[in-house]
Parts: C-alpha cells; structure tokens; sequence
C-alpha cells in the first residue's frame, strides 16, 4: 500500500467504500439489463448489497466514535460489531436470491447477450474491488477496526466472485465465435452458483468473527500471552498477577486483573504500580481500558498466583 492510504481516516475509508460500490451497482445493473446475464444481475444485487453494507458500515463507524456518556458508559464500540453481523444477514439473503435466479436459468436456459461486455464489467468490478478491499483492510487493521475489516472481507469475497463470473462470460463469448453450435448456456447460471456459495463462506466468517465479540470471548492467545509477558517484566513491584480476562467491544479491548504487590507497600506506591501496569498494556494494545485491583502477597496462594509468581523471594521496594 501506498504511504498516504496509512493516512485515510475510519470515516474517509467507509466513504470511499460507499461511493465504490454506487458506483458498481449502476455499472452492473445497465450493463445486465443490456445483456440479459444472469450472473452479471446477481452480481449486481450483490453490489447492491455491498452497498447498503458499506451505508451501514459508514454509520456504524460514526456511531461508535462518540465518547461514552451516561447512558453508554463503555462507549459505543459494539456497534462495529453489530454492523458487520447484519453484514453477513444481508449477504446471505442475497445469496438465497441468487440461488434460485440460477437454478431458475438452469432450468429456463437462454444464452446471455454481448458475453463480451459483461466479462469487461466483471474485469472493472475486480479491479475496484482489489484497490477498495486493500485499503479498508489497511485502515481497519491500523484503527482495529471489525466494521472496516468485514467490509474488507465482503469485497475480497468479491473479487472472486466476479472473476469467476469474468471467467464465465469469457469462455461464452469465445465459444460463441469460435464454436457457435456448442451449448454453453449453462456456464452463466453455474458461475451465479458459485458466486453464492462464497457470498455464504464470507457470511459465515463474517458472523463467527461479530458474534465472538458480542459474547465478550477473551482476547486471542497471542494477544493474551503479550500481556502475560509484559506483566512479568515488571518485577520487582508486581510480585505475581491472577485474574486475568480479556475481551474487545469493536476496535477496543478491556482488560482486568489482580496485581499482587508486597503488603507492606503503602497505598501511593501501589497505585503507582497499577498505573504502570495500565500505561505499560496501553503502549502495546492503544486505547485498551485496563482494570487493576491491587491485593497485598499472603502465603494462601492459589494456583494461578504460583504459577505466576517470579518475585516471591525478590526484596520488595521501598514504601514510599
């Protein structure tokens, strides 16, 4: 990627995308009504999809960039999440139309008109969809972002499906003037097939990735063996840590634990602690919400607390 796309905004990515696929849906919606391909009108439904998605994504970032207040007093983050699950609702039923559109075609065969214009589309379709798609997974990786990313998978997914559809329009517009006598009706409806089926593959992973966070599942083990590591750098003020959970509402992650300090440390010194604890997570995971509850050392440790333990036998600093 170019250096000025790590520059693009939330809010300029999700616009751009809105303007891409406005702009494929009137494309492929002229160019299918010319040529009668079913597979280039599902392709355009799709994008009409892609479009509303992109809408919603646009409003979606918008909403959960406002700052907590009363009534939302963890912000308004989930509604990333939300915003990609309807993502996957509304393509999945567009899925189920193009299905029976093909079956129907499949059934009521009819070759499609101007093959050739129809493949050049799908080639245009591809190559928006390959800059669109690289630039919000590049914002939304960098904002961490799950609105932005599943747009950015729903566009991938597109690019396969029009290239199969591209694929197919080709090959009946080369059978159509090499050999004209050969049936190849059944190629449009097949590739409308299978753009369906990896519309529901994106859907599917679209939906595992939202519904995670709306159930509040911990953070990956990477990202959750960083934090361990960082935590035991910090000896010899922190002795041991227990309690650890995570979890990600949108692109920010909440953590909580139990710091375990020496008890003989004065109540300043440990709240010195717990802020570097806090400012040591926020430099690797920005804008994360640290939780510390500080818990004086006492010889009933549990399991977790041994097993966490590399300062028992270190001196402990200097109350302050």
């Amino acid at each position: 990627m170019a250096k000025n796309d790590f520059e693009i905004s939330k809010k300029t990515a999700a616009l751009l995308s809105v303007s891409s696929n406005c702009a494929l849906v009137i494309f492929k919606l002229a160019v299918g009504i010319a040529t009668g391909s079913v597979a280039v009108l599902s392709e355009a439904l799709h994008s009409c999809t892609d479009l509303l998605s992109a809408i919603m994504v646009f409003v979606a970032v918008r909403i959960s960039a406002q700052p907590a207040d009363k009534e939302h007093a963890f912000g308004h983050a989930k509604v990333e999440n939300l915003s990609a699950l309807a993502e996957a609702a509304i393509i999945l039923m567009a899925a189920l139309w193009i299905v029976a559109e093909a079956l129907h075609k499949l059934r009521f065969p009819s070759p499609p008109e101007h093959p050739g214009i129809g493949a050049a589309v799908m080639l245009c379709s591809t190559l928006a969809n390959i800059l669109v798609s690289r630039m919000l997974f590049s914002v939304g990786q960098r904002e961490n972002s799950p609105a932005l990313i599943a747009d950015a998978w729903h566009l991938r997914a597109d690019i396969y499906t029009s290239a199969s559809v591209m694929l197919a329009l080709s090959v009946c517009a080369a059978g159509a003037r090499f050999a004209p006598g050969l049936n190849m009706t059944w190629l449009d409806p097949l590739a409308a097939l299978c753009v369906a089926v990896l519309i529901v593959k994106a859907a599917y992973h679209l939906t595992s990735a939202a519904y995670g966070d709306l159930l509040d599942s911990s953070l990956p083990d990477s990202e959750t063996k960083e934090i361990d590591n960082i935590l035991r750098t910090m000896r010899p003020g922190l002795i041991s840590h227990k309690n650890l959970k995570t979890r990600k509402a949108g692109n920010v992650r909440f953590i909580s634990l139990d710091a375990i300090v020496n008890g003989q440390l004065s109540v300043k010194t440990s709240h010195i602690i717990a802020d570097e604890i806090s400012r040591q997570i926020d430099r690797r995971f920005p804008g994360a919400h640290v939780t510390v509850h500080i818990e004086p050392c006492s010889e009933d440790c549990t399991t977790e607390c041994r097993a966490n333990c590399t300062g028992r036998n270190q001196n402990p600093p200097a109350t302050a």
